[in-house]
């Protein structure tokens, strides 16, 4: 028996990404209270900016506008920044309520690559 493949939520990464400017309080189960600063989100996970204490595979609880409580697991870490993905895809209606409490960044910032 043939089966396809099995997408996870990393292979997602088309999802739209907003520029916002948000600050949380994240509560990780080793080291507690973490402070990070999300610089952008989608409907798959979120990027931070700013020294973290965690690393890749680790994860977090936050508290999000009109979503709640939800875990999130680091997927990379690279040069003061770091992505997370959820541990579920969220809700569209959700996810645009969100957004829109979110404070949105003027524009985004280039990226820098060498």
């Amino acid at each position: 028996m043939i089966g396809g493949a099995q997408l996870s939520v990393t292979d997602l990464r088309q999802a739209a990404r907003h520029p916002v400017d948000y600050p949380v309080l994240a509560e990780h189960r080793r080291i507690g209270d973490i402070h990070m600063h999300i610089t952008n989100v989608s409907s798959n996970g979120f990027m931070v900016e700013g020294d973290l204490t965690i690393g890749r595979g680790e994860r977090v609880m936050l508290r999000l506008p009109e979503i709640g409580r939800i875990e999130a697991h680091v997927i990379w870490v690279a040069e003061g920044r770091a992505g997370f993905q959820f541990e579920r895809i969220l809700r569209p209606d959700a996810f645009a309520c969100m957004v829109n409490e979110m404070k949105p960044r003027a524009k985004a910032r280039p990226r820098l690559r060498k």
